[in-house]
């Protein structure tokens, strides 16, 4: 029932130690004692969830235990330091070295998240539109707040909440049910008596007439306009989501309003060419215990608030008179459908997440999973009474009175006035203390270093051995044929459950330089701008009516044994049912063959689009355009990388965003679609079910000889290119005809690699950090150490130093397939010192100051994620998109298996020593006067 975060800070908190395994952070601690496939926990407005999967029985019963002993059974000491959590290295007066713990970590992860002006509008809208109860507060907590809370107030919202008779247990796979209802009875449920927990949400309070609220928030310096930074959306508050038919309807219906091209609000807001793209939290959003539907538009300028709304009432009046088209209907119930049918390693998460806020509010949870029997029930309505959405529309967005005008505008000294009130909360609290108090809380800070700095006794912790892990994998069986005699197809038969995966790889080799930049924009636009005679609306209706998805995206792979050499080139991936793979592939010929660059005003659309998401995303994903940038000089694939999903493209799109005249550009798409869409340099792979393959293999066929060849033979435009093949493959006596898939790569013999230094300049009060070492690649024999080094260095020593004593969110190093090693942290309040910790990180390997046990927890962790499950649709990607092949994972599996202390040590001082390898440094965070004064940083 407020800001302070207690529901946000007591899911990091129970995670810490428990009465059956009283050791510091048993959590991160198993990520390395186990094999699982995911373990996390999240806290959404109104539940905590704690999800974990494995593949292996024993670990499962493993985390289970460890699960409920943390959820239920909590050791609360460690919260003595409570009232020291919170304060910031730099802020603290009397030791430059207190911690933060619990109250640190979501600290600063709410700073990192509040940098993010999408996130601050979607918590105001929220807020603004359910302020009678537990949704007018931030459960996450805000910044601002979280100090306030006491270890008092957590320690009786865990009484009251963290109790069986308030929680709901979800299993999903193929163990057998009766063993996990056996552990959760046993080991949770015989231990309590219920309690009523009184934790039901009240229905809002109906409004008897619309609201209006204004709000602020930081500058985008990457806004293409600086002038139209304003967003502003109308939202309506709709049913309960536990009455699942009416929800299942309206969320169809909001995508219907809102989804795509064709829908009612894209061709009236987006297309108005006012904004840049749809406002945060468009749609349905059913999450709280009454859904809402919320509409309207981001980069706008101030004056078109009013524009925008009376063009989102003008929209509602036209629904309801004109309706829907039958065909934009369909191709909603095609997605469904498409939907129920394509595989995911993440099935069961997903639908714990599906179901979880229905069910945390007491709705049926089993009548959310009757898919099917809604659509039917669906069909019937709209049979029974063609005007069902219509009627629909009229009662929940124009007569609706619960509806809230959100605005919101940015404010120069926003960040400014944050850090002033934060400064002031502190002096206040300091201000408050006796000088008793002041040389306690300085012993308590001591002594929570020594605490933190302590090794801990894990060996409370259930943990598996290295010998669980299979010591083989299973072999992929797939067939390679030559279509139209010359384009190779890499066929794999899995159980797809009736859907066919369509997967193409052309090369970039020919295309000439100074149209590179622009790939990332031609891949986002060439399957939205209409192709042969359907113009982009059109074509994006036959894209959702007949196929799951039609993505291109760019590929860039490092080769797996040289670092100087790497293929470049573009993905075509896609899906669709059995029955419509003929008009699938029709449509990619009509993309290949007649694609349209002609309308100027929607590309204008699509590019401000684009550059809104890039921006948009600086602020989640802040870490991996850090090291994109650090890594750009130490290998040839790293400057294209840089160039295609680094701060450079984020840069490039901001300016053609900003232009008044598009023209030069749209002009340089046919000139790429001439080097690219075509069937020279391409390979190709299908993914289906044994009776498909037949016809899968007519219908790629058609497609190669129906795409054009170029008239003339195009040279590489960097002169060395070598030919690469994959080995063959032999299980057994047999050989496999799976092998001879060439991929022409580009080498760079002359390549330097050389050290940067970047700092980008944002009014973050956060900072992401990037620190990359240029190592070998992945057949060297060397990979692997390095692999299980990274792990080592995490689990052991960065967590403890960057997350626990630093207070970042997050923080850590891992081994990337370019041989790139690459040291990281997030939504960090430090950030020279956390380079320092770097350093740090590679001293205490060598040192080697660390236990076999520790080894093969690291070993367990890294085969967790090799062994992480495959789906049907993904089956031989390794071998298609990366050219490596069952042989060369066995290879490497057999070296991780053999990694030693010797190995972690040489690996240690032959790389990560000072002067050894090339490395590149990054930065993405807020003024600093350290880095200002020093040459060696480039600033941006």
């Amino acid at each position: 029932m407020d800001s302070t975060g207690v529901p946000h800070i007591l899911e990091h908190t129970v995670l810490c130690g428990s009465q059956k395994y009283p050791c510091r952070d048993p959590f991160f601690k198993m990520l390395n004692r186990s094999l699982s496939t995911f373990m996390n926990a999240f806290t959404a407005s109104d539940y905590t969830l704690y999800p974990f999967s494995t593949q292996n029985p024993k670990d499962f019963q493993n985390l289970l235990s460890v699960y409920l002993d943390a959820a239920f059974f909590p050791c609360l000491r460690q919260l003595d330091f409570w009232q020291e959590g919170w304060r910031l290295e730099h802020e603290n007066p009397y030791d430059p070295q207190t911690p933060l713990v619990f109250k640190g970590v979501v600290f600063n992860e709410m700073k990192g998240a509040f940098t993010d002006n999408e996130r601050v509008f979607s918590q105001h809208l929220q807020n603004k539109l359910l302020p009678d109860h537990t949704y007018a507060v931030i459960s996450g907590g805000d910044p601002l707040n979280i100090p306030d809370l006491t270890w008092e107030q957590l320690k009786q919202f865990h009484a009251s909440h963290y109790h069986p008779s308030n929680a709901r247990f979800f299993t999903y796979g193929n163990f057998p049910l009766e063993q996990h209802l056996k552990q959760i009875h046993e080991e949770a449920l015989i231990k309590f008596q219920k309690i009523e927990p009184n934790t039901a949400i009240p229905k809002q309070q109906l409004w008897d007439k619309p609201r209006e609220h204004h709000v602020t928030c930081g500058l985008d310096s990457f806004a293409s306009d600086p002038t139209k930074q304003t967003t502003v959306s109308v939202s309506c508050l709709l049913s309960d989501i536990t009455d699942t038919f009416e929800n299942f309807t309206l969320n169809l219906l909001s995508s219907l309003l809102v989804g795509g091209p064709n829908s009612p609000f894209y061709k009236a807001l987006i297309e108005a060419n006012i904004g840049t793209d749809f406002s945060p939290d468009v749609g349905f959003n059913g999450y709280t215990k009454e859904a809402y539907f919320s509409v309207g538009l981001q980069g706008i300028a101030e004056r078109d608030i009013e524009t925008v709304k009376q063009i989102i009432a003008r929209t509602i009046d036209d629904v309801i008179e004109k309706g829907f088209e039958e065909d934009k209907i369909e191709a909603l119930l095609h997605k469904i459908e498409i939907q129920l049918k394509h595989q995911s390693t993440s099935f069961g998460l997903s639908l714990t997440s599906y179901i979880a806020s229905c069910w945390n509010h007491d709705g049926e949870p089993l009548e959310l999973l009757k898919v099917a029997e809604k659509v039917s029930q669906f069909r019937q309505c709209l049979k029974e009474n063609p005007a069902f959405l219509q009627e629909k529309v009229k009662r929940y967005f124009k007569d609706n009175p619960h509806r809230l005008t959100l605005s919101m505008s940015p404010d120069e000294a926003y960040y400014d006035k944050q850090a002033k009130t934060e400064a002031e909360k502190l002096k206040q609290k300091v201000n408050a203390l006796s000088e008793e108090q002041k040389k306690q809380i300085y012993e308590k800070g001591l002594e929570l270093i020594a605490l933190q700095s302590k090794p801990q006794d894990t060996s409370c912790l259930p943990a598996l051995k290295v010998s669980d892990i299979e010591p083989t994998i299973p072999l992929t069986k797939l067939e390679t044929a030559f279509a139209a005699d010359e384009v190779p197809v890499q066929y794999c038969a899995q159980p797809t459950n009736g859907v066919v995966y369509f997967r193409a790889v052309s090369s970039l080799n020919t295309l000439p330089e100074e149209l590179k930049p622009y790939v990332p924009l031609f891949c986002n636009v060439i399957t939205k701008m209409g192709c042969g005679a359907l113009d982009y609306r059109e074509q994006a209706q036959q894209i959702e009516l007949k196929t799951g998805r039609m993505s291109v995206s760019p590929h860039i792979i490092p080769d797996d044994s040289h670092l100087d050499v790497y293929e470049q080139g573009v993905l075509f991936s896609s899906l669709c049912l059995d029955r419509n793979l003929p008009d699938m592939m029709h449509l990619w010929s009509e993309i290949f063959n007649n694609p349209r660059f002609e309308e100027e005003e929607h590309f204008k659309v699509l590019v401000k689009m684009i550059a809104q998401e890039l921006s948009n995303g600086i602020p989640d994903s802040g870490h991996l355009y850090a090291s994109v940038r650090a890594s750009k000089t130490l290998t040839p694939a790293g400057e294209l990388q840089e160039m295609f999903t680094g701060m450079d493209q984020v840069k490039l799109m901001k300016r053609i965003a900003e232009m008044s005249d598009v023209k030069p550009i749209l002009r340089k798409l046919p000139r790429i679609k001439k080097y690219l869409l075509n069937s020279d340099n391409m390979r190709c792979s299908v993914n289906a079910t044994p009776q498909q393959m037949a016809q899968a293999s007519k219908e790629v066929e058609k497609f190669i000889k129906g795409i054009t060849r170029s008239k003339k033979e195009r040279r590489p435009v960097r002169p060395h290119v070598i030919e690469k093949y994959s080995e063959p493959k032999a299980t057994g006596s047999e050989t496999l005809n799976c092998s001879q898939i060439p991929r022409k790569l580009i080498t760079e013999p002359t390549f330097q690699p050389c050290q940067m230094k970047t700092h980008f300049i944002l009014s973050f009060p956060v900072n992401y950090i990037g620190e990359c070492i240029r190592t070998v690649p992945y057949t060297a024999q060397d990979y692997a150490s390095l692999q299980i080094l990274a792990r080592l260095m995490t689990a052991k020593f960065l967590h403890r130093e960057i997350r626990e004593k630093g207070g970042a969110y997050g923080g850590g190093a891992k081994l990337s397939h370019s041989g790139v090693l690459t040291f990281y942290s997030y939504r960090d309040p430090n950030s020279l010192a956390t380079l320092t910790t770097f350093e740090k990180a590679a001293d205490w390997v060598k040192s080697g100051d660390f236990t076999q046990q520790d080894i093969d927890e690291a070993k367990l962790a890294v085969f967790a994620a090799v062994d992480a499950p495959t789906a049907p649709s993904d089956k031989g990607m390794d071998h298609f998109l990366f050219g490596i092949s069952d042989e060369m994972k066995q290879t490497h599996r057999e070296q991780l298996f053999a990694v030693s202390r010797e190995n972690l040590m040489d690996v240690a001082n032959k790389y990560l020593a000072a002067g050894k390898s090339t490395r590149g440094l990054a930065i993405l965070g807020p003024e600093n006067a350290d880095i200002a004064k020093d040459p060696s940083w480039v600033k941006r």
